[in-house]
Order: structure tokens, then C-alpha cells, then sequence
């Protein structure tokens, strides 16, 4: 355990909820965790940078509230993470203002989604939206129309912000993948198991080395620890969805690799 246990920062993931964290809450209330939901429900249509500045509100609200001055973690799934990552290096990167010891990032697209990009693509974009459709996007859904689908395009302004500004050096950061290790369709239904990876000559393929909505390729980030889960592929035999990106927070593995990272030293190996 840490000399001390810090506050952690909540922010789930786009057209989602703070419900996604009803499995971590207990966890961290258990260990006597103080816990800070950042909820950007009522923001929908909102740009990322009005996001991150809400969630750096959030914070500094929440830091008056309990008259804490110290380090903070923040846990994040999906576009959570750039959210996060966004008010971190690209807003506060300069002046350092937030005392962060560690982000921990559940399925982020780092790099920007492969899976925006193709929403976009007029050629295989709507039937990829039509498969989608009800399990990860809403009916009627215009990804043209979508400001935060539109930022984290590989080559949008906001992802090329955050490649340009880079991680930060005084913060430890953790990435958590999932992977279909066992090649099963029940993974992720929609696209039978696998998910859609952009290639570095263009175009794109299907791989079973992601959660269905997010490649390893899209989370990966130099200088952060990288764990892909389930760390034992029998795992996935008994209950295999509980490993794609939807449910993904809620895996009791990835709770307690959570947990886990909450309650040691930053700096200590895995």
C-alpha cells in the first residue's frame, strides 16, 4: 500500500454514464477511496476541449470541497481517456497545475479510432454503422454530425494536439486492453469477435487483438505500462463478453488490476 491513499477521478466514456463504474464504486469505498465521478452526460454535442475544461472544473470544485491540495488519480474508459489526457497535456501541460501520480486508461483510444475513422468512410461506414447500431450507437446516428467522432479521428486537430504535446514525465500511465484470445464470435457478436484496425499504408483489417471497438493499435502509448487481459485466454470460455469494450470497466479482472494500481507505489514494477 502507498504511505497514503489519493482521491480518484472517475470519467467514463462517450455516450456513456457513471453507471459503467458500479463495480469499481464498492471496490474503492471499500478501501476507503475517495471517490470524485465526473459525469459529462449533459454535454452531449459539446467539443473535447469544453469537456476537458468541465472535467478541470470538476476537479478543482471537488479539491475546495475537501480541501485537498494533493495528487489525484483519474481512471478512465474509452474516450474518457482522451478527455482526460486532453486537459492534461494539451490544456494544463504547460503550467502543470494538476497534481496527477497516475491515469489509468481502460480501452482509450490513445492514437485516435480506427473505428471513427471507418464510421466516415463512405464506402464501408454505414453498414458498419447498421451493425453497430443499438449495441454501440444510437439509432438515426450521423457520425458527420458528431463532434467527439469527428475529434477522434487519427488526424484530427484534437488528436494531433495531444501527439504534439505528449505525456507528461510526472505522471505514471496505464493502459488496459482486452483481447479475444480464444478466437471466440461471442466476444463482441456485432462483429464476430474481432475489431476493425486501421493499416499504416491505408485501409483496414479485422483483428482479434482488441475489445470490438477498440485495436491495441489505437490504445498504445509510449511510456505507459500496457496490460492485456484476460491474462489467462480460459477466462474468456464462461463469460466472454464481459471482455469487450461495452462491459469492459465492469470485468472483475480489470476492477482488480484497477484496485491494484490504486494501492501501491506508481513507481513500483507490475
Amino acid at each position: 500500500m502507498p504511505d497514503r491513499v489519493v482521491p480518484v477521478v472517475l470519467v467514463h466514456g462517450w455516450k456513456s454514464h457513471p453507471g459503467i463504474w458500479n463495480r469499481l464504486v464498492p471496490r474503492l469505498r471499500e478501501a476507503s477511496i475517495s471517490t470524485w465521478i465526473f459525469d459529462y452526460t449533459t454535454l452531449d454535442g459539446a467539443a473535447m476541449e469544453e469537456i476537458a475544461g468541465a472535467l478541470g472544473t470538476f476537479i478543482a470544485e471537488r479539491r475546495t470541497e475537501e480541501n485537498y491540495t494533493g495528487t489525484i488519480d483519474i481512471v478512465c474508459h474509452s474516450i474518457g481517456s482522451c478527455v482526460a489526457r486532453f486537459f492534461l497535456e494539451v490544456t494544463d501541460g504547460c503550467a502543470r497545475k494538476e497534481q496527477v501520480r497516475q491515469l489509468i486508461a481502460i480501452g482509450p483510444p490513445n492514437n485516435g479510432s480506427a473505428l471513427a475513422e471507418l464510421f466516415c468512410n463512405p464506402v464501408i461506414g454505414p453498414e458498419i454503422t447498421e451493425r453497430l447500431t443499438g449495441t454501440f450507437v444510437p439509432p438515426n446516428f450521423d457520425p458527420a454530425a458528431d463532434v467527439i467522432v469527428q475529434a477522434c479521428r487519427p488526424k484530427s486537430a484534437t488528436m494531433t494536439a495531444l501527439r504534439s504535446a505528449g505525456i507528461r514525465p510526472d505522471i505514471a500511465y496505464r493502459v488496459l486492453c482486452a483481447e479475444n484470445r480464444i478466437f471466440t464470435p461471442a466476444f463482441f457478436p456485432c462483429l464476430e469477435g474481432r475489431t476493425f484496425q486501421l493499416l499504416p499504408g491505408g485501409g483496414w483489417e479485422m483483428t482479434y487483438a482488441g475489445d470490438g471497438i477498440v485495436p491495441h493499435a489505437d490504445s498504445i502509448l509510449p511510456g505507459a505500462t500496457l496490460d492485456i487481459l484476460p491474462a489467462r485466454p480460459f477466462t474468456l470460455e464462461d463469460n466472454p463478453g464481459q471482455y469487450c469494450h461495452l462491459h469492459l470497466p465492469r470485468a472483475p479482472e480489470v476492477v482488480d488490476r484497477v484496485m491494484g494500481y490504486l494501492c501501491q507505489d506508481p513507481a513500483s514494477p507490475r
